[in-house]
């Protein structure tokens, strides 16, 4: 049984940072962040393959997100810069077996989430 638990959501001004932070019991796993704002359905953020070598984005957060791993520690993390009122929304680590997918029905295993706030 996969266990996530994220950690590292806030309130942010615009233009700043955070950092997430998804501690991920059981097997290496394809992990991945998704996002969902009020109103909105889920979507893919980041995704990152087992041992790290590869990531894939969402167009929204290309050059401003980076995903990454210890997989020593049983952690990933999701590193966001430049934030946008636009980027407010519940953020979510996910793990699967398998190749990266930034599609949610692709996913099986799901943390409880953490709030990122971002204002103007």
């Amino acid at each position: 049984q996969v266990q996530l638990v994220e950690s590292g959501g806030g309130s942010v001004q615009a233009g700043g940072s955070l950092r997430l932070s998804c501690v991920a019991s059981g097997y290496t796993y394809t992990m991945a962040w998704f996002r969902q704002a009020p109103g909105k359905e889920r979507e893919g953020v980041a995704a990152i393959s087992p041992y790290g070598d590869s990531t894939v984005y969402a167009d929204s957060v290309k050059g401003r997100f980076t995903i990454s791993r210890d997989n020593a520690e049983s952690m990933v993390f999701l590193d966001m810069n430049s934030l946008t009122p636009e980027d407010t929304a519940m953020y979510y680590c996910a793990a699967r077996l398998g190749k990266l997918y930034l599609s949610p029905t692709d996913y099986r295993h799901w943390g409880q989430g953490t709030q990122v706030t971002v204002s103007s």
